[in-house]
């Protein structure tokens, strides 16, 4: 594998491949050296041109973990703050040798660009790039529902029959994005809840059902039930009238969440906006699996890290 950009681009075979090689790091995570030396020599920059603690210390704790140097690169108070342009910062990490980016930027289709521009000869890993895709978010649900559905019987497997609803602003959720087309191609039937003015225009080519109405989507019994965060702060217009009657029309309340069977999985990207899209009592639950997915998040990191830089750079088959 020679960049991780967007799920849409991976077949069963990979991503299968992926989760099943975040077993084995997971595996690690339980020994009590936490470290391998696979990376070792290796240069990864985190390259972030918007804030997310939880993904960059993600990230940068599954790189550590494989032994490879982390360089962090913040744009806040960097020479991006003052004018420079992508291709500069890129030509820049060239020059410092690095061999694998992990890219999270506020315009949709840059890590493509910066994967295929020739500026910069490294592995490119986007980690949120607009509301376009945020591949290993997708990922690390992925492997998280196979574990809670498989347990040790997880590898190889993939998420046929799975039903999972998504709800909330998908409009804006690059995580509603990646995770439609991986979890299709893992063999789940996935279905959108939103309301109308927080659906993309034309979704007619996503392999998702879509749908308005939150309590009919519930009735269906999901295995799986993922909140997505509201992203005040990339609306620039009001999408629905205010944040109560949000909350009553398509928030996870303590009705909806004690009407769902004890083994449907209540799953959120996170941060959570508890009373707003999610009940507290539904997202410290134990079917919830926010904690989890966080210590998924570091294994599958680590295994498309691996993936991505173990090998050597320029071979045939990347």
């Amino acid at each position: 594998m020679r960049h991780l950009l967007s799920t849409r681009e991976l077949s069963r075979e990979q991503a299968i491949r992926l989760l099943d090689i975040a077993e084995d790091m997971a595996a690690v995570q339980e020994r009590e050296v936490k470290k391998l030396p696979t990376l070792r020599g290796k240069t990864v920059v985190n390259l972030f041109f918007e804030d997310s603690t939880r993904t960059r210390i993600s990230f940068e704790a599954a790189a550590k973990r494989l032994s490879a140097d982390v360089i962090n690169f913040s744009a806040k108070g960097s020479s991006v703050s003052k004018g420079e342009s992508l291709k500069d910062t890129a030509q820049t990490l060239h020059a410092m040798g690095a061999d694998g980016v992990v890219i999270r930027h506020h315009a949709s289709g840059a890590p493509h660009t910066l994967a295929t521009s020739g500026w910069i000869d490294a592995g490119v890993l986007n980690a949120g790039d607009g509301t376009h895709e945020h591949p290993t978010q997708a990922l690390l649900d992925a492997f998280t529902m196979r574990r809670r559905l498989h347990g040790a019987a997880s590898r190889g497997r993939g998420l046929d029959g799975v039903r999972v609803v998504i709800v909330g602003d998908v409009l804006h959720s690059r995580v509603a994005r990646s995770n439609v087309w991986l979890l299709a191609t893992l063999g789940a039937e996935v279905e959108l809840v939103a309301p109308p003015t927080l659906v993309p225009v034309d979704t007619r080519s996503w392999p998702a059902r879509v749908g308005y109405d939150l309590d009919a989507a519930l009735r269906g019994t999901p295995d799986v039930v993922m909140m997505l965060r509201i992203q005040a702060e990339r609306m620039q217009a009001a999408f629905f009238p205010n944040s109560r009657e949000y909350a009553r029309t398509w928030g996870l309340d303590d009705a909806r969440f004690d009407a769902l069977p004890p083994s449907t999985m209540v799953m959120h990207p996170g941060p959570m906006n508890r009373g707003l899209e999610i009940a507290a009592r539904a997202a410290d639950s134990q079917q919830s699996t926010v904690r989890e997915q966080v210590a998924n998040g570091v294994s599958v990191r680590m295994a498309a890290l691996y993936l991505l830089l173990s090998g050597e750079r320029g071979t045939p088959d990347e």
